[in-house]
């Protein structure tokens, strides 16, 4: 697979002031790949140590904090020579050994000529913790989900080339539009996870990736007990398992009481910080005004939340696989259109998506493009009616509107129309 997170991780490389990289994301996002994909194609060498399978290696942390001393050790175990700037050296899920996770503040004081990346699961979760986290000590890179793009490459890859050369106001031919519109329709029932994806690559068996959705599902629910710590994890699974109930009341705001009868904020709000925190949601905040800087108008106590792949929220929420392919109407459409636009849109820039909603209109999302504030229109299928967005364009007269459906490529008026497929394009196109 192409992901395209490898170029940054060879800007990384060849950046003078590089510190440690610690690679975030949710498990099964492929990380532990990237990284040997990322030590066998750009380094002499690579050495790698988990500390989830190799209890011994914990001690070396635990007992030594010089990071030469450490290296020599760590060399001595593997039987290699670890050389600086010639070989990587990975820490995988090192959330499992807080002594390495702190070492990497040594490594970038005290010994940086050596190229370090680590790894683990629900290392978000450990960022609120400075005594846990070496804070400013090392670069951070978040890996998601495959995006659209990274997808197609996987499965189809002349279809993927006419994909990525496509330009701003680019007419896209009637065949690669409606094929292009299939592949999107694929990626709804198939998501991003990399287990997923190549299992249709051998198989083309949506039983298998059903079968794998549920079980990568129960090992996200297991991880809660398992990691969670001073969070109650019952209430954790709560949160989680409502997602598919909160989208589907037209997901105006996230309702405490969508997670059980009586529920309140404030029990609640340690629960779903730790789910952001580890990367198995997405918060959108409400903002008061549709103003730079977006995040100065945040209205902390009004947010949506969606999950972190729509392939799974597809399961999760039951969706039979005919409905999408007949692309048939389904009450939960708008809200799984939604979720895959904002997956897509995660590396639009360093400000996350918002929304916009005053009582008389809704916004779906808001983007920030430098000054430039982008109001986003999601549809599920061709149509057109949106009164909220259309006033909104009439009184705050944006530089750019977008919106997204299954329509062609093209201009209407003031607002400029993105097939869905296009949506992780979306900066390289407005």
């Amino acid at each position: 697979m192409n992901r395209n997170a490898f170029d940054k991780l060879v800007a990384w490389k060849n950046d003078p002031d590089k510190k440690p990289l610690i690679l975030k994301g949710a498990r099964q996002v492929g990380k532990t790949w990237l990284m040997h994909e990322f030590g066998k194609k750009q380094y002499q060498d690579y050495v790698s140590f988990n500390f989830d399978e190799e209890e011994e290696f914990k001690s070396i942390f635990e007992q030594n904090k010089n990071p030469h001393r450490v290296v020599e050790l760590l060399g001595l175990l593997s039987g290699r020579k670890i050389i600086p700037e010639k070989t990587l050296i990975i820490f995988d899920e090192i959330q499992e050994c807080p002594a390495a996770l702190n070492a990497l503040k040594y490594f970038r004081e005290k010994a940086n000529e050596y190229h370090v990346v680590a790894a683990g699961s629900l290392l978000g979760t450990l960022l609120a913790s400075p005594k846990s986290f070496p804070v400013g000590q090392v670069n951070l890179l978040e890996l998601c989900p495959l995006y659209f793009d990274e997808f197609l490459s996987a499965t189809d890859q002349p279809l993927y080339k006419y994909l990525i050369q496509i330009e701003k106001d680019q007419p896209i031919e009637k065949v690669f539009h409606v094929r292009l519109l299939e592949a999107y329709d694929l990626y709804l029932l198939i998501g991003g996870l990399p287990e997923c994806v190549a299992s249709w690559v051998k198989y083309k068996d949506p039983q298998r990736i059903g079968k794998i959705q549920k079980e990568l599902i129960t090992i996200y629910e297991n991880d809660f007990a398992k990691h969670s710590g001073k969070v109650n994890s019952g209430k954790i699974l709560l949160v989680f398992r409502s997602i598919v109930t909160q989208l589907g009341k037209g997901n105006e705001k996230f309702i405490y009481g969508c997670i059980k009868p009586g529920a309140r904020a404030r029990e609640y709000e340690e629960a779903i910080e730790w789910l952001v925190s580890a990367g198995m949601l997405n918060r959108v905040y409400n903002v008061s005004k549709p103003e730079h800087p977006l995040k100065a108008f945040d209205q902390l106590n009004y947010f949506k939340l969606f999950l972190f792949d729509t392939g799974l929220l597809k399961h999760m929420a039951g969706i039979d696989n005919s409905a999408i392919l007949l692309k048939s109407d389904y009450q939960f459409k708008g809200a799984l259109t939604e979720n895959f636009v904002l997956q897509q849109l995660q590396g639009f820039s360093d400000v996350q998506p918002r929304f916009y909603a005053d009582g008389h209109m809704e916004i779906d999302f808001l983007l920030q493009d430098g000054t430039n504030i982008i109001p986003v229109e999601v549809k599920s299928g061709e149509q057109k009616n949106a009164p909220s967005f259309k006033s909104y364009i009439n009184r705050r007269q944006p530089q750019t509107a977008i919106r997204f459906s299954r329509r062609e490529y093209a201009r209407d008026g003031s607002i400029t129309n993105l097939p869905l497929y296009l949506a992780g394009m979306t900066k390289k196109l407005i």
